[in-house]
């Protein structure tokens, strides 16, 4: 699956004018649905004189992703359904997509309001910076410190990396692996440390890999 790395603070912007109404489409990187009302009611604020904000989000991991969506007074399946079909259509997750807009007199039409919003869905997302978003199992373990750079190497060599390192009397680091890479790398383990030390495991997580 894919995602957006376009902050909340930063969002991917993409506008249009359809028979003088101006559909503004504003698209970020969101882990949860908390993040993306917090971020659709912002948007809100920044347009108190628009007629609609309506929006769609869906986040989660791949075959469990939740998905939310809203015509905010559109009529139904004329906004939020069209640019959550959008986001599908190109595989996201993780991301929140807005579409404002302030009336310009004249009606579109059910047709004409799903183009509108599909365009300036597609607009925003077309602007914003992509990542594909790579499963990963997570692990720590603690390591003498003539041990730390030939563990670094070997997370590297099988194409995992290191997410934190802790120095104190002794390093400790939490890394995560590619779940096809981690009996491999496991076995790997047990040579370089012949028994003195063991990961724990730390759940899944996710890896980011920008486009």
């Amino acid at each position: 699956m894919l995602t957006i790395l376009d902050t909340p603070q930063k969002p991917a912007t993409g506008s249009l004018t359809e028979r003088k109404s101006e559909f503004i489409g504003q698209a970020c990187h969101v882990e949860d649905q908390e993040a993306a009302m917090a971020f659709v009611q912002e948007v809100r604020l920044q347009h108190p004189k628009a007629r609609h904000v309506c929006h769609c989000a869906i986040w989660g991991p791949e075959g469990r992703t939740s998905e939310r969506m809203s015509d905010d007074g559109e009529p139904s399946g004329t906004a939020g359904k069209p640019m959550l079909e959008v986001m599908r259509r190109q595989g996201l997750t993780d991301c929140v997509l807005t579409v404002t807009r302030y009336f310009g007199g004249i009606l579109l039409g059910s047709g004409g309001l799903i183009r509108a919003y599909s365009s300036a869905a597609s607009l925003a997302l077309k602007a914003a910076k992509q990542a594909r978003v790579l499963p990963t199992q997570r692990f720590a373990i603690t390591v003498d410190y003539p041990e730390y750079d030939p563990l670094r190497r070997l997370i590297r060599t099988s194409g995992g990396h290191v997410e934190t390192e802790d120095f104190t009397d002794r390093v400790r680091l939490t890394y995560a692996l590619e779940p096809a890479a981690v009996p491999a790398f496991h076995g790997r383990l047990d040579d370089l440390l012949q028994g003195r030390a063991q990961p724990s495991a730390l759940g899944q997580g996710r890896r980011l890999i920008p486009q």
